[in-house]
């Protein structure tokens, strides 16, 4: 559930990021809202696959992301007209940039951390100990007699 939270709190940023009314220069608008994408992707495969290892998760969402940002190489009418649209530009975005991948796994690798972070340091029942429990099996403190 801690992971579902971070992904609709860091959507909610990211849209914020991006109006108009911040004034921010285009150049940050834009990367600014392609680092926190990427790291709603990472917090949406988490809470998708919340028992998988940090690792896995940061894998699967690299991939994910970049294969997202190759999508857009590819042009079918019907995508097209998806990625027309505000939902459509949002989740697949409209044309191809190298550097969006570069943003994307920024962002990333800054929720990675994060929750690395957060999971070191004990963080309950958050959904984050689940992380910690399945990289490694939990110590017995069985009292020497």
């Amino acid at each position: 559930m801690a992971y579902a939270t971070a992904a609709v709190v860091v959507i909610l940023a990211g849209l914020t990021w991006r109006s108009p009314e911040l004034g921010l220069p285009p150049v940050v608008a834009k990367y600014g809202g392609s680092i926190l994408w990427g790291s709603m992707v990472f917090f949406v495969v988490a809470a998708i696959l919340p028992l998988a290892r940090l690792r896995t998760i940061a894998v699967a969402s690299a991939v994910l992301a970049a294969g997202v940002e190759f999508s857009q190489l590819l042009h079918v009418d019907w995508l097209d007209r998806f990625r027309a649209g505000t939902v459509g530009a949002l989740l697949l975005g409209r044309t191809f940039d190298w550097r969006d991948i570069a943003a994307y796994w920024v962002g990333l690798a800054a929720a990675c951390g994060g929750t690395a972070v957060l999971s070191r340091h004990g963080s309950g029942s958050d959904g984050l100990s689940a992380l910690r429990s399945s990289r490694s099996p939990p110590r017995s403190h069985t009292p020497k007699t």
